[in-house]
């Protein structure tokens, strides 16, 4: 057989070996876009929902307000003088906080119109935030709950018409990147550590750390440190980042409890403390072991109307 009759027999035999590697290519290809565009979109759709929230009527926008209080009776109205001072809207006088040791009670002024829960109450011991539901005294639109931060007990204030709410911007990010759900090795503390975090009010806040994560990243071996929150792992940290692109003092993660001794930390998730929004939140500051040597070029950037 000559070359010319070579070339006509071979070329449609070579043609037929590639397509089954062209078909297995352009499928992994499609799978690979679909996987990262419904990545993509979890990130997007977890972002929005993390706005929304935050927008909320009763959110972190609408907190416009804190007075630590003082042993003994703490006025509580619009007047120049009350130790807690409420928007012009509401009387004069609303009542007292008196704090008596730990406790704390509320009694109404005469002719207050003040609900304690949604009933109409004038006298009540008020249960503070540490179980994350504590009582609310309302009156004019304002929710004033008892919160406790290490030794001092105060009264935070919502107002649905906060001037941060009525004049928030949005919020901004970094692009969802795959490549910052970092899958790191988790080990415990047997038993559990106690932490003290230094807060943005001076305060110290105790919580409880069941261990530790590791994982590499850029050929550094990295570790975090989280506590114990609402069933999840939380991490307060700070990064390279802070103070350029992202709030100088702290951004927060949360990830799932450990799966066969490994955490996904998706940075793509980490957020800004309610510090960012009030001056009247109370937010803890990493400690030395979660102040990250690197840049963490993912998650929320620094709200540009921030504190």
């Amino acid at each position: 057989m000559n070359p010319a009759e070579c070339a006509k027999t071979e070329r449609p035999v070579h043609h037929l070996d590639m397509r089954p590697a062209t078909a297995t290519m352009i499928l992994a290809a499609t799978v690979t876009i679909a996987a990262e565009t419904s990545f993509v979109s979890a990130i997007s759709a977890w972002r929005q929902d993390r706005e929304a929230r935050l927008k909320a009527p009763g959110g972190w926008l609408s907190v416009a307000g804190l007075s630590w209080l003082k042993p003994g009776q703490n006025e509580a109205g619009s007047a120049p003088a009350a130790e807690i001072r409420l928007p012009k809207r509401a009387p004069q006088r609303v009542g007292s906080f008196t704090l008596d040791g730990e406790s704390v009670s509320f009694h109404a002024a005469p002719d207050a119109k003040v609900t304690i829960n949604g009933k109409p109450q004038t006298a009540a011991k008020l249960q503070d935030d540490r179980n994350g539901n504590p009582d609310i005294v309302e009156v004019a639109g304002l929710k004033l709950h008892v919160i406790r931060r290490g030794a001092r007990i105060g009264i935070r204030m919502k107002d649905d018409e906060s001037e941060y709410r009525k004049n928030f911007q949005g919020l901004r990010w970094y692009p969802a990147k795959r490549e910052w759900a970092i899958s790191a090795r988790f080990v415990p503390y047997s038993p559990p550590r106690k932490m003290s975090f230094d807060s943005q009010t001076g305060d110290k806040q105790d919580y409880m750390s069941p261990g530790y994560v590791e994982f590499a990243w850029q050929g550094r071996t990295l570790r975090l440190t989280p506590v114990e929150e609402d069933g999840k792992l939380f991490f307060v940290f700070r990064d390279r980042t802070a103070g350029k692109t992202t709030y100088p003092a702290a951004r927060f993660l949360y990830a799932d409890p450990p799966v066969n001794g490994r955490v996904v930390l998706d940075f793509n998730k980490a957020y800004n403390p309610p510090c960012v929004f009030t001056p009247y939140a109370t937010c803890p500051l990493p400690p030395p072991e979660n102040r990250l040597p690197v840049e963490v070029t993912a998650g929320e950037l620094m709200y540009e109307a921030g504190h």
